[in-house]
């Protein structure tokens, strides 16, 4: 047994995809939240916080929105595994002679195509925004996108191997993705969080990756609204998380075989 099966993948991965592509009232309800915020709230937060260091609060919230996207997307692309389990597909693939790790990565890797795809209908917003983006900082954005897309949903997994039941585990998920959300550095600096809520940020995986569009969203931005991270470490982080929960959520279908 291969220790990664690229059929596994490639079947979980299109499986997944179909199922969003054909369910166009999930784009639209997915699409449509970031659009409330960023307009909504960002519109009406504009009026009350003064532009600072060339970007309006509009502008500086862009790439938490896309975080919210990948958050939202990401972790909910996760329930899959639970409608798996209470219809059976789950316990066909846990018994055939298939790696777990292919397994996890073919459902994380299928919630990265589905979070990426709606990232990128958001980022393409950018021209309206007043943002203008190079042609390489836009392709690095859908590639961190991807980065943390990957991490998010890996970690979603973890969660969802603990859960049977969809009522329970949507139930956490709400418990769980709010403060992902709000001590991610999305709405505000982490740098200027009160020391609890700042430590509570660095152990969220979004931190980073929200803070990693920041770099390349509004690269000229210093100052208080500047990025709480350099680059180098966003990356880090996120690439050790993402090994991290894989390893996790494979050791628990492991024992679930």
């Amino acid at each position: 047994m291969r220790l990664i099966d690229l059929n596994v993948i490639y079947v979980l991965v299109m499986r997944e995809f179909k199922k969003f592509v054909r369910a166009r009232s999930r784009l639209v309800s997915s699409v449509a939240r970031p659009l409330i915020w960023l307009f909504f709230i960002g519109g009406g937060m504009s009026r009350i916080v003064t532009p600072a260091e060339g970007v309006t609060y509009t502008q500086y919230i862009f790439p938490g929105i896309l975080g919210m996207t990948i958050l939202f997307s990401s972790i909910f692309s996760s329930i899959s595994i639970i409608w798996d389990k209470e219809f059976g597909f789950m316990r066909e693939i846990l018994v055939a002679p298939v790696s777990r790790v292919s397994i996890v990565l073919g459902k994380a890797m299928s919630g990265t195509a589905v979070s990426t795809l709606q990232a990128i209908i958001i980022l393409s917003l950018f021209p309206f925004l007043g943002i203008k983006l190079a042609l390489a900082n836009f392709i690095g954005v859908i590639i961190i996108c991807m980065l943390v897309s990957f991490c998010v949903s890996s970690f979603g997994i973890v969660l969802a191997t603990f859960y049977d039941s969809y009522e329970s585990f949507t139930v956490i998920m709400n418990f769980i993705i709010m403060p992902m959300f709000f001590l991610s550095g999305a709405l505000y600096p982490v740098k200027h969080l009160p020391a609890a809520l700042r430590f509570a940020s660095k152990l969220n995986p979004l931190t980073y990756g929200v803070d990693a569009l920041k770099h390349l969203i509004n690269p000229m931005v210093k100052g208080p609204m500047s990025p709480d991270f350099t680059l180098a470490l966003d990356l880090a982080v996120i690439a050790v998380l993402t090994l991290a929960f894989v390893v996790i959520a494979s050791l628990v279908f492991e024992r679930k075989k």
